[in-house]
């Protein structure tokens, strides 16, 4: 089983509607080159800009059942093709930064809103946003079969937990949307996660010259090891350049299953009655 994935690393074109338009034409561009996913970067609607006011705030984010992202739905349906839309999610008593996952019949596998939210003090962070308080698997119908999917968006990645809880409910296929630099630390992270829970990671980022942002989303397969060959492999089977574009990758599934059954890396050996440390809180 093999599943293309298309990263509609866009630019974004200004207004809700003018983003709704452009992300409804890269849905079209991804079908015919043959996705099966279609990913989108962090809060597509506002292109992750938005005001700290409290009322603009609200102006800007879109409900979950309005015209935005029940077009997308209506789009995964009519394409034949699994669609992550994010936006910035009207919600009370502020709004999410949050990702919605539609199967291939149009029909919403998840919401997922940011859990690890950039609350860093600074005049532009995500303070004003709220906090998601759970992570999602799925099983993604495709066309050749189930994929059991869930989501991180962007600084949920840098917490080892995050992945770490998705591949415990069973995920084999992580779905990164981004707005950030993805420098050398920011993609050894990422190989990192995929690594060390044996799963893939496909992450879409925003385009250069897209504010902080600089393109090169990328695919990691989590195989590190094939019999037949001497030493390990490279899990990065693909990486965009810095321009925008809507590029695919292909995953393949069946090798990443038979590398679970073979390996021992993610699950055998865990001693979770040593690990309640890590969920004390601390500061350092």
């Amino acid at each position: 089983m093999k599943l293309t994935i298309a990263f509609l690393q866009l630019l974004p074109a200004g207004s809700l509607e003018e983003n709704l338009d452009k992300g409804i034409k890269a849905c079209l561009q991804a079908k015919e080159k043959g996705a099966d996913i279609a990913l989108f970067p962090e809060m597509w609607s506002c292109g992750y800009s938005f005001p700290h006011e409290k009322e603009s705030l609200r102006e800007r984010a879109a409900p979950c059942d309005g015209f935005f992202v029940r077009r997308f739905s209506e789009m995964a349906a009519e394409l034949d093709m699994a669609i992550a839309i994010t936006f910035l999610e009207r919600h009370e008593p502020k709004p999410r930064n949050t990702v919605c996952l539609f199967d291939r019949h149009g029909k919403l596998l998840y919401r997922y809103a940011k859990v690890h939210i950039c609350d860093f003090g600074e005049a532009d962070d995500e303070s004003v946003l709220d906090a998601g308080d759970s992570f999602f698997v799925a099983d993604l119908d495709t066309k050749d079969g189930i994929v059991r999917v869930g989501s991180m968006i962007c600084y949920d990645r840098e917490f080892p937990e995050s992945a770490r809880i998705l591949m415990l409910k069973g995920a084999e296929l992580l779905l990164v949307p981004n707005a950030c630099p993805m420098e050398l630390n920011r993609l050894a992270q990422l190989r990192g996660r995929a690594y060390e829970n044996m799963l893939a990671i496909a992450t879409c980022n925003y385009p250069s010259p897209h504010p902080d942002c600089n393109g090169r989303s990328t695919l990691f397969d989590g195989v590190v090891y094939l019999p037949e060959l001497p030493a390990s492999r490279d899990t990065c089977v693909f990486e965009a350049g810095e321009g925008e574009g809507v590029y695919t990758a292909e995953l393949d599934v069946d090798m990443l299953r038979e590398y679970r059954r073979r390996e021992v890396w993610g699950m055998k050996n865990r001693r979770p009655e040593l690990y309640g440390e890590i969920s004390e809180k601390r500061h350092i």
